[in-house]
């Protein structure tokens, strides 16, 4: 969500502008490591009110930013230089876009006329990062770089949350310009689906009250919807026992009656017995990777499949889905909570 947009027609330095982008966005902190494609973004810190992180490595920049998402659900912020500081936060990069973590990485890049002819720290960022972040920007044109700001982090926080990289060349963060900063974002091919399709609801509560084995499959999901507390409610109403992947654990409480363990390779006898003999198995989250689901074909092969997910791609991907339900999780579970249990 923005707060009240820079209005300012006052000529200002791309870092500049990048500062005031930042602040509209309410970033808490940035975590980074200088070099000398950013110095212009550095330097334009020194009148930031926003707190820097100095790590000593890349690498433990980003995954600093990776915690911070993490705990407060708000785009983790990375600035790091060009080249070798660019390729140092990969990893992270990459292991944002697998857990879903929502992150804006800022690189510095070369200047503009020397990109594509193997300048000095030149590395390609944009061609380094398309398999590896839902999405990514080169800024050419220092009137851009607002808009470019407020979508990437819009990208980066909703639906299926993960990285976005903007590759910023030095003399863009030098170049002058007195755009407006803009109050809205124009993104019509990205419209990510929020509430859940009533009629699907409905088949899974009518499955649920056939069931006599039903079981929980608490994801990842869970924790990135901030819906623990409504996971909760509904395991308890409908006393439906509940196994954690790894990366759902946390989404409910290990100390509870109904909590079976974390199911997979490397989970509870009680929790993989149940995965094979439930007869529904209602999937919050999780991506069926191969840890929990070695073999597709005999995972839960006696249940009916419910699988509610964000993520369009991630249904039927794996393990072939009965009912499937596109919506966040939160939205879908408050659904139940509300109409189911009124």
């Amino acid at each position: 969500m923005l707060k009240n947009e820079t209005s300012s027609t006052a000529a200002k330095t791309g870092s500049e502008l990048l500062i005031d982008a930042l602040n509209n966005q309410q970033v808490e902190m940035i975590f980074g490591y200088p070099g000398g494609a950013v110095l212009p973004l550095y330097d334009a810190f020194y009148d930031s009110p926003i707190p820097h992180i100095l790590a000593r490595h890349e690498q433990g920049a980003i995954h600093a930013a990776e915690g911070y998402a993490k705990v407060t659900g708000k785009p983790g912020v990375v600035v790091v230089t060009s080249g070798p500081g660019a390729t140092n936060v990969l990893t992270g990069i990459a292991d944002a876009m697998s857990d879903s973590i929502p992150l804006v990485v800022f690189t510095g890049q070369v200047h503009t006329p020397g990109i594509g002819k193997d300048a000095f720290q030149e590395a390609d960022m944009i061609g380094l990062t398309i398999p590896i972040t839902k999405y990514n920007y080169q800024v050419r044109d220092v009137c851009d770089l607002p808009r470019i700001v407020n979508e990437a982090f819009h990208i980066a926080n909703t639906g299926r949350k993960g990285p976005v990289v903007i590759d910023i060349p030095k003399d863009i963060g030098i170049s002058q310009t007195d755009t407006v900063h803009p109050d809205t974002i124009d993104l019509p091919g990205y419209q990510p689906t929020y509430l859940p399709n009533p009629l699907q609801v409905d088949k899974l509560m009518h499955a649920l009250e056939k069931a006599n084995k039903p079981l929980i499959l608490a994801g990842a999901g869970v924790n990135h919807s901030r819906a623990t507390a409504e996971l909760l409610e509904f395991a308890e109403r409908y006393e439906i026992p509940v196994v954690n992947t790894l990366l759902g654990l946390g989404s409910f409480p290990t100390t509870h009656e109904l909590f079976l363990g974390m199911g997979g390779m490397h989970g509870s006898y009680a929790a993989n017995m149940a995965l094979t003999d439930c007869d529904l198995l209602i999937n919050f989250g999780s991506r069926f990777d191969d840890r929990l689901a070695s073999a597709p074909k005999e995972f839960a092969k006696h249940a009916v499949i419910a699988h509610i997910d964000i993520d369009p791609a991630e249904i039927g991907k794996i393990i072939p889905t009965q009912i499937p339900i596109v919506a966040d999780i939160n939205e879908t579970l408050q659904h139940i909570l509300k109409i189911h249990f009124a």
